[in-house]
Order: structure tokens, then sequence, then C-alpha cells
């Protein structure tokens, strides 16, 4: 007999019971329970809020910067690292931050505009192939 439970983590599993043969095989149902509370992974993202940026403060902050003495005799990483800084500094000082609406939170990262648009594209094309609108291969091709 080989009824397996495989998890990665150990302890994840418990009060494990076999109940019995599946129909005319061999194998044996198993009933199990995952030792975890459910949990819904929530991806809080914040993005800068341009629309209420102060760009005026910000021209004003990175004109002050005293630029030939700041990046005199230094190389070109230690050049970036000092405009990355300042304009870090500054942003951080001109421009909110907002989190992502519950609409956008509750779909993963990945699902941009672009996967949207062909989501929406793929869910038309079978509309029309259910009403009799496109062929099969119409629909096959535009999937």
């Amino acid at each position: 007999m080989l009824d397996l439970i495989l998890t990665n983590k150990e302890g994840l599993v418990g009060d494990v019971k076999l109940k019995g043969s599946l129909g005319c095989s061999d194998h044996e149902m198993v009933e199990f329970r995952i030792l975890r509370a459910a949990r819904r992974a929530h991806s809080k993202l914040t993005t800068l809020d341009f629309r209420r940026a102060d760009f005026g403060l910000f021209r004003d902050l990175l004109g002050r910067v005293p630029w030939d003495k700041a990046l005199e005799g230094r190389g070109a990483q230690d050049r970036w690292l000092i405009f990355e800084n300042h304009l870090l500094q500054a942003q951080e000082q001109c421009i909110p931050t907002k989190s992502k609406s519950s609409k956008t939170t509750k779909r993963p990262p990945w699902m941009n505009e672009e996967l949207l648009g062909k989501v929406k594209q793929k869910k038309e094309a079978y509309r029309g192939w259910k009403q009799g609108q496109l062929s099969w291969e119409e629909y096959r091709e535009t999937v």
C-alpha cells in the first residue's frame, strides 16, 4: 500500500485517517487536516501620487544642490549614488504616496493592464463563438 501525503513543511498536516477502499482500486481514501490558519495573501502596494506632487518644490530642491562640487572627482558609481540620494530625498518631500485601492490589490501584481486587455479580448471572442458570430477556428486563432 502506498497512499502518501507530501508537504514541504513538517507539522503542516495532522489527523491523518484511512477511510476505506476507493471503488475497485487497491488505494484507500486518505483524510487529513491542514494545520494552518487560512489566510489570504494581501499585497499592500504603495505608489507615488503624482497628481498631488509639488513639482515646483521638487525642481527647487534639486536646483539648490551644488552639483559641480557634489560630483567633482568621483567615479560614475559614486556620482550615481549621490544623484540618487538627492533625488529620493526630494521625492520623499514633494511626492506623496498612496495605497492601491482594495479593488486593485485583490488581483496579483503580475496581472497588469496588458494582460487584462488580453483576457477581455479572449472573453469577447468566446462570447462571439457562443453566439455563432465566430467559427471555432476563428475563436482559436484569436485565443
